[in-house]
């Protein structure tokens, strides 16, 4: 058995390895211009969201509708640290990731009480509170925005803290605390029953979720160099959380992959103007309709797909061939 995970760890890294590879090749050759790679860091930011807000969302089941609050708080945060104290950047989006997970404890302790609509709306409220104190700032910024910001978030820093992010979360659900979360999601009073303290393992996944919301902030802010307060409003959280609904609630590589789709996408048909305000939201109607539970549902991606495909291909080849 551990020989078979430690060959599975092999080829995971391997293939991250081969990746980065791949894409900073690609990116420092000019293959991949400055343009697109500015997108491709957005999409290494957006997965760091999707992936915490599915810890909430996909695996605890707890609809947050208020998780650009937190980005704002670990952006505004890193970005005043840089800006007014010149504190060095993986300091700043450390503390403006602490700060936001400190945020989600603290909100977390009246509202997780709740369920359903009630948490849902409460978290929303929760984001825009932030949102409009930051535009009542003037040390921030106020609604005009905070400029002057050091662009330190790089495609490889960018890399780094996604791997991070999904390496983390990835283990985390596979221990006995993620079980637990799960188990939350399945049926609450169930858990309750067989002593989960179902409060506790909400408010784990919260503050989880706040801290990597919160570094994605912080990337956000030095990947922009500028930031105000509409980029973190209501719409925001929502689209993130259609990175979720899209890949699969309880899926990581779902997320991961409607993440990088989704980000791209308007990107892509930008060509095609005022279509491509069609077309996105059509994309999204059609899988809903066709695909409720989302690209991937509750599964996970993995090389075994494949293996099966091929062979279930090889046995009806086999059938064939005996008729």
């Amino acid at each position: 058995m551990k020989n078979l995970l430690s060959k599975g760890s092999f080829k995971a890294l391997l293939g991250i390895i081969l990746t980065y590879i791949v894409l900073f090749v690609l990116l420092k050759t000019g293959i991949i211009n400055s343009y697109y790679g500015g997108i491709l860091n957005l999409i290494l930011i957006n997965l760091i969201l999707a992936i915490s807000l599915n810890l909430i969302v996909g695996f605890t089941g707890q609809l947050c509708l208020g998780h650009a609050g937190f980005m704002a708080i670990g952006a505004y945060t890193s970005a005043i640290l840089s800006v007014k104290l010149s504190l060095p950047f993986f300091i700043s989006i450390l503390i403006g990731s602490l700060v936001a997970s400190l945020f989600a404890f603290l909100i977390g302790i009246p509202t997780l009480k709740l369920t359903g609509d009630y948490f849902a709306i409460t978290t929303l409220a929760f984001g825009e509170i932030i949102r409009v104190i930051i535009m009542n700032i003037n040390y921030l910024g106020g609604a005009s925005g905070l400029s002057g910001i050091p662009i330190k978030t790089k495609f490889t820093t960018a890399y780094i803290f996604a791997v991070i992010t999904i390496v983390v979360i990835y283990n985390l659900l596979h221990s006995s605390h993620g079980r637990a979360m799960i188990s939350v999601r399945e049926n609450e009073i169930a858990s309750e029953a067989m002593g989960v303290n179902t409060f506790k393992y909400k408010m784990y996944s919260f503050c989880i979720a706040a801290f990597f919301a919160g570094l994605a902030g912080g990337l956000f802010s030095h990947h922009l160099g500028f930031i105000q307060p509409a980029s973190f409003d209501f719409i925001k959280s929502i689209d993130i959380l259609t990175f979720v609904v899209f890949g699969g609630m309880g899926s990581l590589s779902g997320s991961v992959i409607a993440t990088m789709f989704l980000t791209f996408l308007p990107e892509g048909l930008r060509s095609l103007k005022e279509l491509r305000m069609i077309i996105y939201p059509l994309a999204l109607i059609i899988l809903m309709l066709f695909r409720p539970q989302g690209l991937l549902g509750n599964k996970e991606l993995s090389i075994n797909v494949f293996k099966n495909f091929n062979k279930q291909g090889l046995n009806k080849r086999k059938e064939e061939e005996k008729c």
